[in-house]
């Protein structure tokens, strides 16, 4: 049982390193604040692909075409994944707004729909934003003047679930935060970076210059990160990340534990996709982790004492997790949702071990669709 308690000791030290270096990392990554007086240059092209979300477009273009970004400087393009209900009665209800209708069926369709709206686009800026999601109005803003001052080749912005009082809701919008304060982290220690296709920005010019999805659009998933690993391979140092309210995008959590879970194991089913050590290793120690309660638990009906020891590691998991939580939730106006942060743990652990392997799969169900 030595080697047991060894193990322990051992993951938990490296977990709770981890997240020192994860908070250390949020509290480096600088807020960005326009420079004024600022007058935008850059010419945008907004692309979103939709499939079935006639409840949520509307409100998505109406949060971009109210920007407080000159009109002249900005293309809004909807490109249509082979919609089953009115969302192309809805975008073509708008004159301002390009629609075009993906003309064949293609495993990764996000990326396909994302490649047709960049083909007919005219800014050297892209920015994606999924239709199911609203902007702020200094959104454009805000990218636009990170842009020009540094000139990366791809921003990462934040994004933000609204939720309700429920326990799934809350319960995604902690995981979610979590996930996007590691981003900020992450990209500012150069830790292996991540990304989120709902808020993303990058130059045309790049896009091009890695040849696009080539080589990454036999998968479904992987749009953001994907790319930015081609970029950053390709642009070393030119990929940044915006820590600004004004940039934050919202959008609203699943509405049923099934789908949450769906949606995971679509996020999960990219990792180890591309050559990421760093990331790798850090997704791997992260799940180990996690992986011990259960197995420790397996042991512990042979000794005892290792409850104790499961209680020790998961009240440091807690109290660790939390201390990186409070700043990010606090960025984010969500301090309150801490409250029943370690309640939940016992379910987010399972949730881990259980989306990981199934995400290693990589078959799971989205927008009516099976995908393997």
């Amino acid at each position: 049982m030595l080697i047991a308690y060894i193990f322990c000791f051992l993951i938990t030290l490296a977990y709770v390193v981890l997240m020192v270096i994860y908070a250390r990392g949020w509290q480096l990554q600088k807020a960005f604040i326009i420079p004024e007086p600022y007058l935008p240059k850059t010419f945008i092209s907004i692309i979103i692909p939709a499939r079935n979300e006639e409840a949520n477009i509307r409100n998505c273009i109406e949060s971009i075409l109210r920007q407080n970004y000159a009109s002249h400087l900005f293309e809004v393009i909807v490109v249509d994944d082979f919609s089953e209900d009115k969302t192309a009665d809805i975008v073509r209800s708008y004159k301002n707004v390009v629609y075009l209708q993906l003309n064949e069926v293609d495993r990764s369709h996000k990326k396909q729909a994302i490649s047709l709206g960049i083909a007919n686009s005219k800014g050297a800026l892209i920015v994606t934003i999924d239709a199911d999601c609203t902007a702020p109005s200094n959104w454009l803003r805000n990218i636009a003047s990170k842009y020009e001052a540094e000139h990366p080749v791809m921003i990462v912005a934040p994004v933000s679930y609204d939720c309700n009082s429920s326990i799934l809701q809350i319960f995604q919008s902690l995981d979610f935060m979590s996930m996007q304060g590691i981003t900020a982290a992450a990209h500012r220690l150069q830790l292996g970076n991540m990304s989120n296709g709902a808020n993303l920005a990058f130059s045309k010019e790049a896009f091009y210059a890695v040849n696009g999805y080539e080589g990454i659009d036999h998968l479904a998933s992987g749009d953001d990160y994907l790319l930015m690993m081609k970029m950053q391979q390709k642009f070393l140092g030119k990929v940044s990340y915006i820590k600004s309210l004004g940039t934050i995008v919202h959008t609203l959590p699943q509405t049923t534990w099934w789908l949450l879970l769906q949606q995971r194991i679509r996020w999960a089913s990219k990792s180890g996709k591309y050559n990421d050590a760093r990331l790798t290793a850090i997704l791997l120690l992260v799940y180990v982790f996690n992986m011990s309660f259960l197995m420790i638990g397996i042991v512990a009906l042979h000794d005892s004492f290792l409850w104790t020891v499961l209680l020790l590691m998961l009240s440091c998991k807690i109290v660790i997790e939390l201390f990186f939580l409070f700043p990010v939730t606090a960025f984010f106006n969500k301090k309150k949702q801490l409250w029943i942060f370690p309640l939940l743990q016992p379910l987010h652990i399972l949730y881990i071990i259980i989306a990981g392997l199934l995400g290693f799969a990589g078959v799971y169900q989205w927008k009516g669709r099976v995908v393997k």
